[in-house]
C-alpha cells in the first residue's frame, strides 16, 4: 500500500474515488486530511467519550484509510484506538478519544481531532465494505451483539 500525497488526494477527490463532505481545503495536509469533531466533547481524566467526525467519508474500491489522533491532542494525553476505514465505506466516522491525562480536555465543535491517511491498494478490492456501520450518521454506539 502507498500513502497518498495531498496532490493524489485531490486527484482522487476529483475522480470521485474518495469523497469528503464537507471538504475544507485548509484541512488538507501533505499526507492526509484533518477530520473535525461534529460536536463539543468534554473528556474527563481516565475516561473516553464517543464523537463523530463532522465530515462524511466515502472510499472507492482502490483505497483504504487509517486514522491517527492529532499530535496536539496526544500531547495533552488524548489517545485513541481506531479501526481501518475499508474500501467502499461511506458515512461519518465514530471516534473514541480517551483522556489518559490528569486534566479534563475539551474538544470544540469543528476542531480537528484525527488525521485520515489514505492508502492506495495494490489492486481494487473484490467487494466494498457492507457492514453494520455503513451510512453512519452522528455518533453510533457499538452494534456488537451482546453475549
Amino acid at each position: 500500500m502507498t500513502v497518498l500525497s495531498d496532490e493524489e488526494i485531490l486527484a482522487h477527490l476529483k475522480k470521485g474515488e474518495i469523497k469528503i463532505s464537507p471538504f475544507e481545503a485548509s484541512c488538507l495536509n501533505p499526507a492526509g486530511y484533518d477530520l473535525r469533531s461534529s460536536s463539543e466533547v468534554v473528556i474527563k481524566p481516565k475516561q473516553y467519550e464517543l464523537t463523530a467526525t463532522l465530515e462524511s467519508v466515502e472510499l472507492g474500491l482502490k483505497a483504504t484509510a487509517s486514522l491517527h489522533i492529532r499530535s496536539s491532542l496526544a500531547r495533552e494525553g488524548v489517545i485513541g484506538s481506531f479501526a481501518v476505514v475499508d474500501p467502499g465505506f461511506r458515512g461519518q466516522l465514530t471516534l473514541n478519544p480517551h483522556n489518559d491525562g490528569e486534566n479534563e480536555i475539551t474538544i470544540q465543535k469543528g476542531e480537528p481531532i484525527v488525521q485520515i491517511v489514505f492508502h492506495r491498494l495494490g489492486s481494487p478490492a473484490r467487494k466494498g465494505y457492507g457492514g453494520i456501520y455503513q451510512n453512519s450518521r452522528g455518533v453510533v454506539p457499538s452494534k456488537r451483539r451482546k453475549v
